[in-house]
């Protein structure tokens, strides 16, 4: 079996587990809710053995090949807290050790409970409250006190879902435990942290493509994240900080390591780049700082906040970005049209005109192009809409056209996104354009069918950015538009109105359709003669 062969079998093996637990524990409870127990599972399991492994092989073990921080006492565990300083710095939390995932485990198969100081005992329900809370507490006045702060707030171990006595909440709670911990996730000491973010993404998009509108909208799948990475990278090896305003669930940026590291052949080491983004939903917030552990992003290396990034944006010390990558909400409302406060903010005064209170697209075209740097690229999807509508939207398609901020327009197919069929769009975004014209790409047929979706291949992903790349005419594809063209078209950049689609009709011959008809009449009156002759016998006879 090469190696190849022998990760597919074990991501199968793994997605299968992920797939029973989830299945025999969610009972009533709806899955896209329930998967906050199993992702909070994993990364209270990821989190444990991380900090196990850097102590164990850190400068407390003294050569001893038997040192193990999971088999110390906490007293001494604090002991070793003590004498290292750094430690909380480096990791920026802190796990005793009868707190670790795997010593909870364990004592909850084999006595249930937990005895307390006052001589009172604690089921497995209220001492994951206490772990969870102290896990955060141990971040408080740190560095990394924003990055931990309400991580387990989804996970509610009182919660009615999980059954409605404590004694089934607490059944439902060990056999998800149990459950995760046999799952097979690597190897944290050899940095085998693939599984983890394997298990994250195949979960999000399980519960994503099951449950409609509540779990497609946080979710961009894997393919559109790639190709908006692709894009946002050409000629790129090399991003210091990449930016989502409306980060979701964060699988868009973390895309951005997996592809740097791809073009990176120094390996993952050398790639430095920081994420930042901002997610409205607290929900999501924390899906989004998980998947940052999960997939072996530090605290240090992500600044992911909540709030509206429209009318609260959290990001103004840190821009501008040489990386932007979103999937923002389609078409939702917001405070635009008439507010004095948003028509004088820097990153929507510049068009004259605010986005349409009902539409909040082009608001975030225009914040992003605010937050972009000068030799920065922005990759972002739209609704189609947004690209010939009349008003506000002609106005502030009209100033980013005017200001050569748009480089590229991509028609993708539709059914691509969980939830919703409708067709999408790519705007590439850049403020150093060596050219004042548009490229226009019809990728409408570029795509494979997937059960109940259209899926990018990697093929149709490279067929696109090397379009994009190039920038060269392609009948019935992509073609380089001059601005005056655009601005003829009252600054419609709508794909269909530059590319013209192939007619795949087929042609008719009328006159070899002429000599068919009269075939077929010829051989009717044959038909009918030898019908009247067999008439007339049979009258005869």
């Amino acid at each position: 079996m090469t190696v190849d062969n022998k990760k597919e079998q074990e991501r199968e093996e793994l997605h299968r587990a992920i797939w029973a637990i989830a299945d025999g524990l969610r009972g009533a409870v709806d899955g896209w809710d329930f998967k906050n127990y199993v992702l909070g599972a994993m990364f209270y399991r990821y989190i444990s053995e991380n900090m196990t492994s850097y102590i164990n092989g850190g400068e407390w073990n003294a050569g001893n090949k038997n040192f193990d921080y999971a088999k110390m006492s906490d007293e001494e565990a604090e002991e070793v807290a003590d004498t290292c300083k750094d430690l909380i710095d480096e990791k920026g939390f802190f796990i005793l050790p009868s707190e670790l995932f795997c010593n909870v485990i364990e004592k909850a198969n084999n006595e249930k409970n937990w005895k307390c100081s006052d001589g009172s005992e604690m089921l497995l329900n209220e001492k994951l409250n206490e772990v969870f809370r102290h896990i955060e507490e141990s971040a408080e006045g740190g560095d990394s006190e924003e990055n931990f702060k309400g991580l387990f707030y989804d996970f509610d171990v009182n919660s009615n879902k999980l059954g409605n006595t404590v004694a089934k909440r607490n059944e439902r709670l060990l056999k998800l435990l149990n459950g995760v911990a046999a799952m097979n996730l690597g190897s944290v000491e050899n940095n085998e942290i693939d599984a983890f973010g394997d298990a994250y993404e195949y979960l999000m998009t399980m519960y994503a493509s099951n449950a409609g509108k509540s779990g497609g909208e946080f979710f961009t799948p894997a393919d559109v994240s790639v190709l908006l990475t692709k894009l946002g990278t050409v000629g790129e090896t090399e991003i210091n900080k990449v930016y989502d305003p409306a980060c979701g669930s964060g699988s868009l940026l973390l895309k951005v390591k997996k592809i740097l590291k791809e073009k990176n052949p120094k390996g993952d080491d050398d790639v430095n780049v920081k994420f930042y983004g901002q997610e409205i939903n607290i929900t999501t917030y924390n899906l989004c700082r998980i998947n940052m552990f999960l997939h072996g992003v530090g605290f240090t290396k992500f600044n992911i906040l909540c709030d509206d990034t429209l009318t609260n944006p959290q990001h103004w010390k840190e821009q501008p970005f040489e990386l932007i990558v979103s999937n923002p909400p389609y078409s939702i409302k917001w405070g635009g049209d008439d507010s004095s406060i948003l028509i004088n903010d820097s990153r929507f005064s510049p068009a004259g005109v605010l986005a349409p209170k009902s539409k909040a697209d082009l608001a975030f075209i225009m914040h992003s192009i605010a937050f972009l740097a000068t030799n920065g690229t922005a990759a972002i999807v739209c609704f189609p809409g947004i690209m010939y509508r009349g008003g506000a939207e002609q106005k502030i398609r009209q100033y980013i056209v005017n200001n050569n901020f748009v480089d590229c327009v991509i028609q993708l197919p539709d059914n691509l996104f969980f939830g919703t069929s409708i067709a999408t769009c790519i705007m590439v975004l850049k403020k150093n354009k060596t050219d004042n014209k548009i490229l226009f790409i019809d990728a409408t047929k570029q795509y494979v069918k997937v059960t109940n979706n259209n899926k990018l291949s990697p093929e149709n992903i490279n067929t696109i950015v090397d379009a994009f790349a190039k920038r060269e005419n392609i009948k019935h594809f992509c073609r380089l538009v001059d601005y005056e063209e655009v601005e003829e078209q009252n600054y419609n950049l709508s794909v269909s109105t530059y590319v013209e689609q192939e007619d795949t009709r087929e042609i008719i011959d009328i006159s070899k359709l002429n000599a068919e008809i009269i075939e077929i009449v010829n051989r009717e009156q044959m038909l009918r003669d030898e019908i009247n002759k067999i008439v007339a016998k049979i009258e005869k006879d």
